[in-house]
């Protein structure tokens, strides 16, 4: 099925942004991670929208994680979105490109010494404490500096999505956040209070990814607008603003069924003025992190075919020239895709076949069994829906070297990502001199 931004041209090649996939193709190489800039902005003003246009004072946090570049950075500021950030990678990249630091958000459950420093000196928007160790070393170290940054506290709510199991994160067995059920997060929050070199501003939590479902929402909802009250009696403190993560779920195979992002940030509203007014609360500013369903189906990865091995009765394997080293996820997650051969985009549907890639693992699957027209070496295969931790978890497994990464829009296309040369595969390889001894011999077993 194509997307809504995708269109078969007069000679059956499949377009994206206007561009010809095909030639692009030719022109970039493949593997190559085509990004849709009309549909990443429309999904960037979806969630502006939904909850931001109505509440001026409500915050959307681009989860940078799900793809990051300095170009992106650019597009998410343009779209008025901040930036979130859980690295000391991610927040070089965000002030390479001149993000506003202001609008930049900190996560992350293990933050060193020097990126806490870094953030410190940048004077970034906000800091998300996930734990107490990190709480103690962040106070030191504005005591130090001189600095007060505006901090989350990060609260593990005891939620399950129903999600994978490596992508659940609110749960209560959980790397993640201060556990509310043990009233860690409570004694968080009066400690934090205490403490006069940081500003406590809000709280966070996240539940998951890829969540259909409003209900989950609903339950992360409950749970803490309930403990918000519970804070208020506690300590006196008000929480100003609620960071409700991500997680939004996209459609990556047809039987996924995500509702409008429209749809959920008014159910989101709706239930968060109800319990303020039912328990007498002020309402916090709400914050919502959307990574993968505002890029997601913006990306699309084009491969070209190889070898073809056809086993009777079991089963045809084609291969592409990319695989897990640019695209993890079916191996890590099991996740699915959907594909379109694009140079015969509108060629019927022939045959069952299972798109293998290229590394030296019998795991190194992309998709399984997909009906697809009849494939032949040296065809483009564009696998949809890979905008979201393909290009961000990519490897330099069996040293392939990285895809490059381009942007279409209006029948142009920008290269935002070069290629990766064999040469940068070896630029920060070292021999020991004690190597290198001309006279030195081969040892024979």
């Amino acid at each position: 099925m194509l997307k809504s931004s995708m269109h078969i041209n007069s000679r059956g090649h499949l377009e994206i942004g206007g561009c010809d996939t095909v030639k692009i193709a030719r022109q970039y190489g493949t593997p190559l991670y085509v990004i849709d800039e009309e549909l990443l902005r429309k999904n960037c003003r979806s969630f502006y929208n939904g909850f931001k246009k109505d509440y001026p004072g409500n915050e959307v946090i681009y989860a940078s994680k799900a793809f990051m570049t300095t170009a992106i950075c650019k597009i998410i500021e343009e779209e008025n979105l901040g930036l979130d950030v859980v690295s000391g990678g991610e927040l070089y990249t965000a002030l390479k490109a001149d993000f506003p630091v202001k609008n930049i958000y900190f996560h992350g459950n293990n933050k060193s010494s020097e990126e806490l420093t870094m953030a410190l000196e940048y004077n970034i928007g906000c800091i998300i404490v996930d734990n107490w160790f990190e709480l103690n070393m962040l106070n030191e170290l504005s005591f130090k500096m001189k600095k007060k940054p505006n901090i989350y506290l990060r609260i593990s709510p005891g939620v399950e999505a129903h999600t994978h199991e490596y992508i659940k994160t609110g749960q209560i067995d959980s790397k993640f956040g201060f556990p509310l059920f043990n009233g860690d997060a409570l004694d968080a929050i009066k400690y934090a209070l205490t403490l006069e070199n940081i500003n406590l501003r809000g709280l966070h939590c996240h539940i998951g990814s890829q969540i259909f479902s409003y209900d989950s929402y609903k339950a992360e909802i409950d749970i803490m607008m309930n403990f918000l009250k519970k804070v208020k009696e506690h300590t006196g403190w008000e929480v100003d603003e609620l960071d409700l993560g991500g997680g939004f779920g996209i459609a990556y195979v047809d039987e996924d069924d995500p509702q409008p992002i429209e749809l959920i940030a008014r159910e989101i509203m709706k239930s968060v003025e109800e319990y303020s007014t039912n328990l007498n609360i002020k309402m916090p500013r709400i914050i919502v992190e959307p990574g993968r369903s505002i890029i997601g189906n913006a990306g699309t990865t084009l491969y070209t075919v190889g070898a073809i091995k056809n086993i009777p009765g079991v089963r045809k394997y084609v291969a592409v020239d990319g695989g897990m080293a640019d695209n993890i996820r079916t191996a890590l997650y099991g996740a699915k895709y959907n594909a379109i051969v694009a140079n015969k985009a509108r060629k019927i549907n022939l045959e069952k076949v299972s798109i293998a890639g290229k590394c030296c693992e019998s795991g190194d699957m992309l998709i399984w069994d997909i009906e697809l027209p009849q494939l032949e070496s040296g065809d483009i295969i564009a696998v949809t829906c890979t905008g979201a931790y393909n290009y961000s978890m990519a490897s330099n497994y069996n040293r392939l070297p990285r895809p490059a990464a381009v942007l279409v829009n209006n029948g142009e296309s920008d290269l935002i990502v070069a290629r990766e040369t064999y040469e940068d595969l070896v630029k920060n390889d070292v021999i020991p001199n004690r190597l290198l001894n001309e006279n030195k011999k081969i040892i024979n077993y």
